[in-house]
């Protein structure tokens, strides 16, 4: 199963695609969908949606993750990152492709085992997990572990289903 985890920002969205077969998981893709500075905000949300569109289009996934917002610097960085989660979104359900949205706890919880671990804990445990260097982006670092989460929690669902 592909599975395609999303980082959003305005200006950077970062984008990390895995294939998870059984509790093997490896990495397809990754990067950043990035919007130039300045731009007014309606250009920068169709810049990340036709950016989706084409990763979509490129990869064609089964699933999805984004990162939940749970706080920001200002009322007003709060609202742009959710206007720029909403474009995301909206191209996602106008395939077809259910989000799952989890917070960075869950996802920290899910990759290392501790909801408060770090950046550099996080990191790490990505590139165990991929079986690779962690030779990406923050951002594209940050999607490829709601991208592990995902999976695993899609596991678990499954295992938990088949033992009803």
């Amino acid at each position: 199963m592909l599975v395609l985890g999303l980082d959003p920002g305005s200006l950077h969205t970062g984008y990390g695609l895995i294939e998870a077969r059984g509790s093997t998981l490896g990495i397809v893709a990754h990067g950043r969908l990035s919007c130039r500075r300045g731009q007014p905000l309606p250009d920068r949300l169709r810049e990340l949606a036709l950016g989706l569109d084409q990763l979509l289009d490129r990869y064609r996934p089964e699933a999805a993750a984004v990162e939940a917002p749970f706080y920001g610097p200002s009322a007003r960085s709060l609202i742009v990152l959710a206007e720029a989660r909403g474009a995301l979104l909206a191209v996602l359900a106008g395939r077809g492709i259910a989000a799952c949205e989890y917070s960075p706890a869950e996802v920290k919880a899910a990759v290392t085992g501790n909801g408060r671990a770090d950046k550099t804990q996080v990191a790490r445990m990505v590139g165990l997990l991929l079986g690779a260097a962690a030779s990406w982006s923050a951002d594209a670092g940050d999607a490829l572990a709601i991208a592990i989460c995902c999976a695993h929690r899609r596991r678990l669902d499954a295992l938990r289903t088949a033992s009803v």
